[in-house]
């Protein structure tokens, strides 16, 4: 494990991640159980260029009291923004490891660990609920993600809802655009125009969803 400080979040986030990719460790199958392959095991562990543009982003974020939901979470930067803010936040990812790390990235923060609920995009979540504002970072990196993603929206954002990720432009975005049309969303793009805390050049768009 390694321990590192990520800036432009408002106040500092002191995150424990994995060391490098190429950990590996999923001695009693939890992870294959939830359809992660090896390569992808430790993605969730690494703070990503785009989670810390979308947690510096949630530092301003109009909220007003908005139920939020944060797909694929990982290690929650955007989440613990959220949650230090005293939102109504809820982070959410498929990966076995997450809420531990969660819950300790939070005490390092002096935060009590945000909600967290396991959810697998293509398996449902009907406990879930409904939110006002989803909000996701570099989610879109397999070719079943598009899919299985907008369907998850769909089921479980309000009418009236929003969805904002920040996808570093990879090829599954259109096929995901395209997607969420066919239920009914108008999907906008624009640049991302700053991304603090990061030291190179960010190259990614912002994609807000709303029927």
């Amino acid at each position: 494990m390694k321990f590192e400080t990520v800036r432009g979040c408002g106040a500092d986030l002191d995150i424990r991640s994995l060391l490098d990719r190429q950990q590996y460790d999923d001695t009693d199958g939890l992870a294959a159980a939830a359809g992660i392959s090896p390569e992808a095991w430790p993605l969730f562990g690494v703070v990503w260029p785009s989670a810390r543009v979308l947690a510096g982003a949630m530092v301003t974020y109009a909220l007003g009291g908005q139920r939020i939901l944060e797909v694929g979470c990982g290690l929650g930067l955007a989440s613990l923004v959220l949650h230090r803010r005293a939102e109504d936040v809820v982070a959410s990812d498929c990966h076995p490891l997450v809420p531990s790390f969660l819950e300790h990235n939070a005490t390092l923060n002096a935060l009590v660990m945000p909600k967290y609920h396991q959810a697998h995009w293509s398996r449902g979540a009907p406990s879930l609920g409904l939110f006002d504002l989803i909000v996701g970072s570099d989610v879109l990196y397999e070719r079943a993600h598009p899919g299985a993603l907008s369907s998850f929206l769909a089921a479980h954002l309000e009418t009236d809802g929003t969805v904002l990720l920040v996808d570093p432009n990879r090829p599954q975005r259109a096929p995901f655009t395209k997607a969420m049309q066919r239920l009914g969303y108008e999907v906008t793009s624009s640049a991302v125009l700053s991304a603090p805390g990061l030291a190179e050049p960010y190259r990614g768009s912002w994609l807000t969803c709303r029927r």
